[in-house]
C-alpha cells in the first residue's frame, strides 16, 4: 500500500502538495505555525515535491508501525487491569495525568458529601464475607479502595484525624477539648452546611461519654466517635452545638456535609459484622435515591481502625460512592484517613489541615 500511496503522490503532485511544501519550508524559516491555507501558495520544483512525498511515506509507515498491537491489548484508561499476582491496578493510578499527555483528573465538585464511619473490621474481614452482602453490592457497584490504612488505635485518634488532619495529640478514647482548625469550621466558613446525625444522640450539646435509648429507640451513642463535639469551636457555641442531632428524621439535604455515626451496636464494635450491614442496608439506600445525593453527592463510607497495625491502624475497606465516580472501579492506591480528608477539601477549595498537606486525594476514582 505504501508503494502506491508513493506512486500516486509522484504522479498527482497537486495543489496539496505545494501547500504542504511551502508549510514545512515555513516551518523550517521561521519556526512558526503554516500560514492560513487560504493564503496563495506559490507552485515548487518536483524536485522539492518528491522529497516532501518520500518524507510524508516515511511518516504514514512509522505511523502504521506505532499503532500496531504489541503483545496483549494496553488496558483502557477508566478500567481495572489485572496483576501477574491476580490484584487489581489502576491505569491511570493515583492522580497522575492519564497516558498521552491528557489533562489530569479533578475532584468534583459534589453538591452534598456524607460521612459514615463504621468500627474495627479489616478489609479482608468484609470484602468477599457472606455476612456482608450489602457491602460486598456497594463494593461491586461503585468504587472500592483496597489499600487504604487507619492511621493509630484506639479508635478517636482516627476519627479526630478524619477532620482535623492529625489526632491533635489524643491518644485515648477519653472526653476531649480541642482549640484546633477542623473540617467543621472549614465547611462552614466556606458559606457550606454541616450537620452531624449521631443515632441515640441525646441532644442539648451533650458533653458526657455515652447515652442510650431516645427517638432512635435502643442502642447506645458513644462521644469518642462523634469528633465534631471534641472542637470547643463547636461544643461551646449553642447554635453550633445544635448542629448535632440523631438519625430520626435524618435529612440528606438537611446540610451540605453531614456526618453519620451509627450507635456501638450498628457500626460493628458491640455487635456482628452481618448486624452493621443489615443496617446499612436499611439506612443508606435513602441518601442513595434522594435528589441530594444523586445530583452530584458524595458517600465516603468506611471503617475507624482494623485489628492489625497496617499502616498504623490496620487495612479498612473504603466506599467512595457517587453519581460521579466510576462504577465498579477497584483502586490499590496507597491512601488513609487524610485522604479522605483532602479529596473533602480538594472538591470544596478548602485548605489543607496539618497531615491532610501531604496526602494523595482519591482522584482516580473520577477519571
Amino acid at each position: 500500500m505504501i508503494g502506491r500511496l508513493g506512486r500516486d503522490v509522484r504522479r498527482s503532485g497537486g495543489d496539496w502538495l505545494s501547500r504542504l511544501e511551502r508549510a514545512v519550508h515555513i516551518r523550517e524559516v521561521t519556526g512558526s505555525n503554516p500560514v492560513s491555507p487560504t493564503t496563495p501558495l506559490s507552485p515548487a520544483g518536483s524536485g522539492s515535491r518528491l522529497a516532501i512525498a518520500s518524507a510524508l511515506i516515511a511518516v504514514l509507515a512509522g505511523c502504521a508501525v506505532a499503532s500496531a498491537p504489541a503483545g496483549s491489548p494496553a488496558p483502557v484508561p477508566g478500567t481495572t487491569a489485572a496483576t501477574g499476582s491476580g490484584s487489581p491496578t489502576i491505569t491511570p493510578g493515583g492522580s497522575a495525568s492519564a497516558a498521552g499527555g491528557s489533562p489530569a483528573a479533578r475532584i468534583p465538585d459534589f453538591s452534598h458529601i456524607y460521612v459514615i464511619v463504621m468500627e474495627n473490621e479489616e478489609s479482608r474481614s468484609i470484602i468477599g464475607n457472606a455476612a456482608a452482602p450489602y457491602l460486598n453490592s456497594l463494593a461491586r457497584s461503585y468504587g472500592l479502595a483496597t489499600n487504604d490504612t487507619a492511621i493509630g488505635h484506639p479508635s478517636e485518634p482516627n476519627y479526630i484525624a478524619l477532620v482535623a488532619g492529625s489526632p491533635s495529640g489524643v491518644t485515648d478514647d477519653g472526653n476531649h477539648d480541642l482549640a484546633v482548625p477542623n473540617l467543621f469550621d472549614q465547611v462552614e466558613a466556606s458559606g457550606r452546611s454541616w450537620q452531624v446525625a449521631a443515632q441515640n444522640y441525646p441532644g442539648g450539646c451533650y458533653l458526657r461519654s455515652s447515652a442510650s435509648g431516645g427517638p432512635d429507640g435502643p442502642g447506645t451513642y458513644v462521644r469518642k466517635h462523634n469528633p465534631a463535639i471534641s472542637f470547643v469551636s463547636i461544643s461551646r457555641d449553642p447554635a453550633r452545638c445544635a448542629r448535632i442531632g440523631n438519625l430520626h428524621g435524618f435529612d440528606p439535604a438537611g446540610a451540605s456535609f453531614s456526618w453519620i455515626e451509627p450507635n456501638l451496636c450498628n457500626t460493628m464494635h458491640d455487635c456482628s459484622i452481618g448486624t452493621g450491614d443489615a443496617w446499612l442496608a436499611s439506612f443508606l439506600p435513602a441518601i442513595l435515591a434522594s435528589p441530594a445525593y444523586r445530583q452530584g453527592g458524595l458517600v465516603l463510607l468506611t471503617f475507624d481502625e482494623g485489628s492489625t497495625s497496617i499502616g498504623g491502624g490496620g487495612k479498612v475497606a473504603t466506599f467512595v460512592i457517587s453519581p460521579l465516580g466510576r462504577a465498579g472501579f477497584v483502586s490499590n492506591v496507597g491512601h488513609d484517613h487524610y485522604s479522605l480528608l483532602r479529596t473533602i477539601q480538594a472538591a470544596w477549595g478548602l485548605p489543607c489541615l496539618a497531615h491532610s498537606c501531604q496526602a494523595n486525594d482519591l482522584v482516580e476514582f473520577f477519571q
